[in-house]
């Protein structure tokens, strides 16, 4: 039989497309860390602040983003010539765009549109007296 028969590479794979095993082993271990650590910080209760716990959460999400490319997608700048890497990036620019001007628009109408404190205060007692006059009017 000819070498041609028994090759199984045919030429058309490029350099690091397909990860080892052994890549595969690193990339299921970090993303096993990668979700273990924020599950433990929020059962336990480790960082006693909610907001800062959110924060560091999606610190651990965007690392874990890095790694299922990098060892499970094989995204790398010599795949394709740097076209996928290239539109990997402006992927994240325009996510990262829409995101930050979603939660810009949310906290904006949220402190603009719903009623402050103080009005919540100058209305309450108000609204209870009115209702306390209309029931003692009642036959």
């Amino acid at each position: 039989m000819s070498d041609a028969v028994h090759s199984h590479d045919h030429g058309h794979h490029e350099e690091g497309a397909h990860g080892s095993f052994g890549s595969y082993m690193i990339g299921f271990g970090l993303s096993a860390i990668l979700t273990a650590i924020p599950f433990w910080l929020v059962m336990s209760g480790a960082l006693n602040d909610p907001q800062l716990t959110g924060v560091v959460i999606m610190g651990f999400a965007a690392v874990q983003v890095v790694v299922h490319m990098i060892y499970f997608l094989h995204m790398n700048t010599r795949v394709e010539g740097g076209w996928s890497f290239m539109a990997m990036m402006l992927t994240v620019v325009l996510v990262v765009i829409v995101l930050s001007g979603s939660l810009w628009v949310m906290y904006h109408l949220n402190a603009n549109m719903m009623p402050h404190a103080q009005m919540e205060m100058d209305m309450g007692p108000t609204q209870e007296m009115r209702a306390m006059h209309n029931m003692s009017e009642m036959p």
